[in-house]
This record gives structure tokens, sequence and C-alpha cells, in this order.
């Protein structure tokens, strides 16, 4: 904790280990779990953004915070958005792959 506002760590949710699901999933089951795991995965992202909002208001407003938390927590941000829309664009990709196979 620094003047306040907790820095948690990046943690990766989407471990393979963390999608552990039965052999015998059914099509709904796996898709609310891959739901579970995105919304998860935003929320994350979200919440690194916000933290970066909170640090960059202070800086601006004159409180006391240090400008290299403020710029850890702008990069950190930045990366996490950066490595979404890499995966979003990725899923984009492989999908528009599929719809090309033809049957």
């Amino acid at each position: 904790m620094i003047n306040g506002i907790t820095l948690a760590p990046l943690q990766q949710t989407a471990k393979p280990e963390n999608l552990q699901t039965p052999a015998a999933a059914t099509p709904y089951e796996a898709q609310k779990s891959f739901a579970s795991v995105l919304k998860e995965s935003i929320e994350k992202v979200n919440e690194s953004q916000v933290l970066s909002d909170q640090y960059t208001s202070k800086l601006a407003r004159g409180e006391n915070v240090d400008l290299h938390q403020v710029m850890i927590a702008s990069q950190k941000a930045s990366i996490t958005l950066e490595a979404a829309m890499e995966v979003r664009n990725k899923v984009i990709e492989t999908y528009q792959e599929m719809m090309r196979i033809q049957v």
C-alpha cells in the first residue's frame, strides 16, 4: 500500500490450470467458463486503468504521490490494455480463419 492506494501485481488469470473443465462438459458449461475467464480478465484491465487514473489525478491535484509510482501504474495499465487488445485481435483472426474453412 502506497499513500493509501494498493498496487496489485499483475496476475495471469487465463493459465491452463485455471481453466479446468470436466471431460464431459457440455457446450453451455464450456461457454460459461470461458465467459467468466473473459470477464475476470477485462475486470483486471479495468482495475489497472482506474488505478492509473487515480494516481494521475492525485499528481495533478498536487497530492503527495511520487512521480515514479504514477509512471509505473500508467505503464502497467498500458501493458495490460495492449495485451488484451492483442488477445482480442488473435481471437478475431482465428474466428475469421474458421469462417473461411469450407465444409
